[in-house]
């Protein structure tokens, strides 16, 4: 069954927008959470950019008791490795799938096409992005980590092993531990991609320097794709 399209937010930053974003925001937050940065951001020589904020689907969260609230998946326990929800990681894969679908029916190539993530987002832009059949522009990945990573070497679709990688963490983040990101980042390297990774003198959250790094990555991934 084809999973419903999700509720968005846009925001194109001219009126024909040759590329798009598809940002997707962290556990118990909404689409709202980073519309306003891309005001913040320094696209300078840009393309337009169709900028996609989805809310995620309010559900049962385990580990905060059974709250419902807007999450990509659930969160079984504070170990993000040996009990994952995978039946719901791969429900958002396939909405997200149909946001990128969406995107190239109105003319934007996947090629064109970010996916961004943080948290949670995050780990729903690697899930997605790695088995995606056709190349993406690059990925944006911050403070999160690599999900059911065991069967992303199986799974991964070679359209996507070139694609520009941007992962960033707060040093000091006590939700998903520098270690974690670390481990996604060697698996990363592992497998070939090509990582552009930014550690942060931050916890679980955005700073000004990395706000800059992402404009300047922009720049780069849009402009020369």
């Amino acid at each position: 069954m084809t999973p419903p399209l999700l509720d968005c937010i846009i925001l194109d930053t001219s009126p024909a927008p040759t590329a798009a974003v598809i940002w997707l925001h962290g556990l118990g937050a909404d689409g709202n959470d980073f519309a306003p940065v891309v005001e913040e951001l320094d696209l300078t020589g840009c393309p337009g950019i169709r900028f996609v904020f989805p809310h995620a689907p309010t559900m049962p969260v385990t580990v905060n008791n059974g709250y419902v609230m807007r999450a990509w998946y659930d969160i079984l326990g504070t170990d993000l490795v040996r009990r994952e929800d995978e039946a719901g990681l791969r429900k958002s894969q396939a909405a997200i799938e149909q946001l990128i679908a969406q995107q190239t029916a109105a003319g934007i190539p996947a090629s064109r096409i970010v996916l961004a993530g943080f948290s949670q987002g995050c780990a729903m832009t690697l899930q997605t992005g790695l088995r995606h059949p056709k190349q993406l522009a690059g990925l944006l990945c911050l403070s999160g980590y690599v999900p059911l990573n065991a069967k992303l070497a199986e799974e991964r679709h070679p359209a996507n092993q070139h694609t520009p990688i941007f992962l960033a963490h707060g040093r000091s983040d006590p939700v998903i531990p520098f270690a974690r990101a670390e481990q996604s980042r060697d698996l990363l390297l592992s497998l070939g991609y090509a990582v552009d990774w930014q550690a942060y003198p931050m916890q679980h959250s955005l700073c000004p320097q990395e706000i800059k790094d992402i404009g300047a990555w922009f720049q780069k991934t849009l402009t020369t794709n």
